[in-house]
């Protein structure tokens, strides 16, 4: 399954929460009720998760392979709240996009 597949299922899986698919600089998007982004695709096809810095969702998520925090400028400039996931943990996206929903914002 591709990223942009991988990405419109777990939109598809928390549609019943209320969430539903935007964009965000330009990248596909998923927001809230309230219409806030808490997660997005990447070009790269990874995904980045509003996950909250010092929080239990947030140090797991950064202990899987492969993932970091997410530097949109590429200069060293991170937003500590926010986890990039590669594709390759596509399996994990929909529970981490569950709990960026459930955080405080």
């Amino acid at each position: 399954m591709s990223a942009e597949e991988n990405f419109k299922q777990v939109g598809a899986e928390l549609a019943d929460l209320g969430v539903w698919i935007s964009t965000m600089m330009g990248n596909p998007a998923l927001k809230d009720q309230a219409g806030k982004v808490f997660a997005s695709l990447q070009r790269d096809g990874s995904m980045v998760f509003r996950l909250v810095r010092d929080t239990v969702e947030h140090t797991a998520a950064l202990q899987l392979a492969g993932t970091s925090l997410f530097d949109p400028s590429g200069r060293g400039r991170v937003m500590k709240d926010w986890v990039v996931v590669p594709q390759s943990l596509a399996e994990r996206w929909t529970d981490l996009a569950e709990a960026a929903l459930s955080r405080p914002r």
